[in-house]
């Protein structure tokens, strides 16, 4: 991934997190704003029926005393006492003292408990009212079940007792609870009650949500229950009578549709704001591009330039920030290292031709002193009858010198002048059996220690880009390595292999191994092993492996022979 991408990725990560973050945030204060107002109405709303319902609960009162005040009552009072009084000429008073007083309940109930009249159900007269007669407090209204001819109804009742003699007239009245009354109290916009009299269990036995929820409480005085859904929130109020029986449910919904828009809105104008804030973070992205990663690139390409080999590559400096001062501690580092570079260049190169010329000058100075010598017993023998013999064996010495001298001149000659390789698909297993012949006559050779060569080839081996002379030199020089290494004898083992995209050429002897140390200079030119050499063939080897950019290493312990491994890309 580009610094590019990842400037734009992480600008346009962060707007569109502070954006959501923000809108969370306000969506959550709006929803605990609105859920704080809606419950503050949904509060103003109950204290309001509870207000209204004390209000009833005086007016009933007030009513009720003023008909038990009346004369009407005062006669039938006065009726009671006479064992001979005819109770049904008061048939239909209740009805007109209610109507007086708009009530919409209101029954007379003498002292034995039998109806004397009803005004909400007249032909109840004579029945009893048994629920009178039970010990209590009257002196507060309360809430109760009204059976009407057409059902069953919740009505806020009072009684008063008005004294006849020895008993007393019973007067229960009062007003329906139903949905006038509720229609009586100011609501709030967004707000709706109901009333649920629990007078009848619903068809399928079961009440729906919130009411259903109250009614499955303890029969003991259920609390108040609040459920909230992604529309609405309902409040559930539990209304009892005198013997905590429950007889209503008041509802309070408040709807959300109003809270639902908002959060909608604020989700749109978030998602609008995100979309922004991606085109924001790519124009950021470029904009810090142009400022940012185009000195890097540049720097990146400088960077480059040097690694492919060009130490002179120069940054271009355009400012005076971090990146500036990056591009001139390049630069500086790039100058420090033309600098470091030729002089170890030159002390390579004076180096180098100080052990040219100890080589030289060493393996020279070998072949020279027996020439030396010879030369000399020639001179001192030319006066001699054995001249002719000592100049026979003189001759043979130095033709013998001369062609050594030849072959030292010629092996510093053909490592001086390694030339470029051509290229061109090759087979190493044929290379492989090529060497194989060129050698075997030489092994199998009279007065040779014996070697055992074996081919080990690779099969549907891939062809490689190569010279194939210098490739042939670089194996003939490794299996040359190896013969000097079995001095008397041993197993040679040329090998070929394939693996993740490069062919490998193995040569295994079994000779006397290598030291560690030995290992690591091995490739060093000049340096060799052996009583005569030149130190020169691994050196050719490891030139050409070089050249063809492949890699040789060598795997050796003393005493168990010695691997060469070349590895070319396939």
């Amino acid at each position: 991934m580009s610094f590019r991408t990842k400037v734009f990725l992480s600008i346009t990560a962060t707007v569109v997190l502070a954006v959501w973050i923000v809108a969370g945030v306000v969506s959550a204060l709006v929803t605990q704003s609105f859920e704080r107002r809606d419950g503050e109405r949904t509060a103003a709303l109950i204290t309001q029926f509870r207000r209204e319902f004390d209000r009833r609960k005086l007016e009933v009162a007030r009513r009720l005393d003023a008909i038990a005040n009346s004369d009407a009552i005062a006669h039938i009072a006065v009726d009671l006492v006479s064992p001979q009084a005819d109770l049904g000429k008061y048939y239909d008073e209740a009805q007109n003292l209610a109507r007086e007083q708009s009530l919409d309940f209101l029954e007379l109930v003498g002292s034995d408990g039998n109806i004397i009249s009803s005004a909400e159900w007249p032909a109840r007269f004579g029945y009893k009212e048994d629920w009178l007669l039970q010990p209590g407090d009257w002196k507060e209204p309360f809430l109760k079940r009204v059976e009407l001819a057409e059902g069953a109804a919740l009505g806020l009742i009072m009684v008063r007792t008005v004294k006849t003699g020895n008993g007393q007239l019973y007067l229960a009245g009062g007003q329906r609870v139903d949905k006038k009354f509720l229609d009586s109290l100011p609501v709030a916009e967004g707000l709706r009650i109901q009333l649920f009299q629990n007078f009848e269990p619903f068809a399928s036995g079961e009440a729906p949500g919130l009411v259903g929820e109250i009614r499955k409480q303890p029969l003991n005085q259920p609390g108040e229950l609040t459920r909230i859904t992604p529309d609405s929130a309902i409040t559930g109020i539990p209304l009892f009578g005198r013997d905590n029986q429950l007889l209503a449910i008041l509802l309070v919904e408040s709807s959300r549709s109003e809270l639902v828009s908002l959060k909608k809105y604020i989700r749109g104008t978030a998602l609008l704001a995100g979309s922004g804030a991606v085109m924001l973070g790519l124009a950021l992205s470029f904009w810090t591009a142009s400022r940012v990663t185009r000195p890097l690139r540049h720097l990146a390409a400088s960077v480059r330039e040097v690694s492919g080999g060009r130490w002179d590559a120069r940054a271009d400096i355009r400012s005076s920030d971090e990146v500036g001062q990056l591009a001139r501690d390049f630069n500086r580092m790039t100058e420090q290292l033309v600098e470091q570079r030729d002089r170890m260049i030159q002390a390579e190169r004076v180096a180098a031709w100080r052990e040219l010329a100890r080589r030289l000058a060493h393996e020279l100075k070998n072949p020279l002193f027996p020439l030396q010598i010879t030369i000399e017993n020639l001179q001192r023998a030319r006066e001699t009858p054995q001249f002719e013999e000592v100049f026979r064996e003189s001759t043979a010495t130095l033709l013998a010198e001369l062609d050594n001298l030849k072959t030292i001149v010629g092996r510093f000659s053909d490592f001086a002048k390694m030339p470029s390789p051509e290229l061109e698909p090759v087979d190493l297993n044929q290379v492989a059996r090529e060497v194989n012949q060129l050698f075997d006559a030489q092994i199998h050779a009279p007065g040779k220690p014996p070697v055992d060569i074996k081919l080990e080839l690779a099969e549907n081996l891939a062809t490689v880009a190569a010279d194939p002379e210098q490739i042939r030199r670089a194996l003939r020089n490794l299996v040359l390595n190896a013969l000097d290494a079995m001095h008397a004898g041993g197993t040679l083992t040329i090998r070929t292999g394939q693996l993740e995209g490069k062919v490998s050429l193995e040569v295994s002897d079994s000779g006397a191994g290598l030291t560690p140390e030995e290992c690591e200079r091995l490739f060093t030119p000049y340096y060799t092993t052996k009583l005569h050499g030149t130190g020169l063939g691994l050196a050719i080897v490891q030139s050409v492996v070089s050249d063809h950019k492949g890699t040789i290493t060598v795997h050796s312990e003393p005493g168990k022979g010695a691997t060469f491994r070349i590895e070319l890309k396939a």
